[in-house]
């Protein structure tokens, strides 16, 4: 009997039972520790620049690149956050006085739409006005009663958002003081060349720094676009319709236009021909054009990834993990190219002729 392959087995086996009771214990704080992890990435750079003018002094540096990144990150997102709820609350009260009402709208394009719509919608059955306002009125309340529901969890789960909160930013001190030698732990571990580890660890970093901070600018700035280009037409709520925006700008390609698509149909629908007509120049030249030229550049160009793969990967990232999911998707798609690329590269290095023999 091999006892010392016996004892790797059984070690191995132990190995890998205390790392997933780990990852079960750290799974109720998995967003605060996932985020501490990315911003501790992202502002490593800025926290090596202060050690070089302060070395030696680790704590202190990394306390100094905490309270920057609560300054440039953190505080302004509390804000607007702050803001987007009272915005919020503002147009939920609306549709729940009957001040927005969603069948007056769709009664109104109804009856400006033209009679071949009309009867292809009949062969759908969708052309009985009454039936689809039944439709949408349902869809808005049930939109309202998620509103409420989310609105009371919200507050029900303050302790909970302070906790993780809190979380992340002592993680967050701890992963930037120590992240190189936690890097090089990791990188230790790791059973592969170093050339391989290298290349996974080098190619991980560089798609999550990308990704975050490519989709980042891009939704900042197709909210902002989005956000001035419906307060310019007088619509109500404008912050918030850009905020949402900025948030469906994550999925590249469709994002934004799924706001401001159907508010120029609307227009267009009603006769107001100018802002739709407007609108719809406005968001593929001006908001598309942001999505069309800064993401390539900004996520494409670093991650080395086609656009379909970044698509795919933030699409499924998303579906499965949330909000999450725009950063892990693609991180983990970068990963599987990587990975079957060092695998192909390892299999024709062992199938080259006279390799058997070597």
């Amino acid at each position: 009997m091999n006892t010392p392959a016996l004892h790797r087995k059984a070690f191995l086996l132990l190995l890998v039972l205390v790392t997933l009771a780990f990852g079960w214990i750290l799974w109720p704080f998995y967003g605060a520790v996932f985020w501490g992890a990315i911003l501790a990435l992202l502002f490593a750079p800025l926290n090596r620049r202060i050690l070089r003018r302060w070395p030696g002094r680790r704590n202190l540096a990394a306390l100094a690149t905490l309270i920057i990144c609560l300054v440039i990150v953190i505080l302004p997102l509390a804000l607007i956050t702050t803001s987007l709820v009272t915005e919020a609350s503002l147009v939920y009260q609306r549709i729940r006085s009957g001040e927005w009402n969603v069948g007056v709208y769709a009664r109104q394009i109804f009856d400006a739409m033209p009679g071949w719509l009309v009867q292809l919608l009949d062969r759908f059955g969708m052309g009985n006005f009454q039936a689809l306002q039944e439709r949408l009125t349902s869809v808005a309340g049930d939109v309202s009663q998620y509103a409420a529901t989310q609105a009371v969890a919200i507050g029900s789960n303050t302790l909970n958002f302070v906790v993780a909160f809190g979380v992340m930013l002592y993680l967050l001190f701890f992963l930037v003081r120590d992240g190189a030698m936690l890097s090089a732990m990791v990188r230790k571990a790791i059973p592969l060349d170093e050339a391989h580890k290298r290349n996974l660890i080098g190619k991980f970093a560089t798609v999550v720094r990308a990704t975050v901070k490519g989709n980042v600018v891009v939704a900042i700035t197709q909210g902002v676009l989005g956000g001035i280009a419906f307060w310019v037409l007088g619509i109500q709520g404008a912050m918030l319709w850009g905020a949402l925006m900025a948030f469906l700008s994550l999925l590249p390609a469709v994002g934004a236009a799924l706001v401001w698509g159907p508010v120029a149909v609307y227009y267009l629908a009603t006769g107001a021909l100018v802002q739709g007509f407007g609108l719809i120049a406005y968001g593929v030249f001006v908001i598309g054009l942001v999505d069309n030229v800064l993401r390539p550049i900004l996520v494409g160009k670093d991650t080395k990834m086609p656009d379909w793969v970044v698509l795919i990967s933030t699409l499924g990232g998303m579906a499965i993990f949330g909000i999450n999911g725009f950063v892990i998707g693609p991180a983990v798609a970068a990963l599987f190219i990587a990975t079957w690329a060092i695998f192909a590269g390892t299999d024709e290095a062992e199938t080259e002729p006279g390799s058997a023999g070597a």
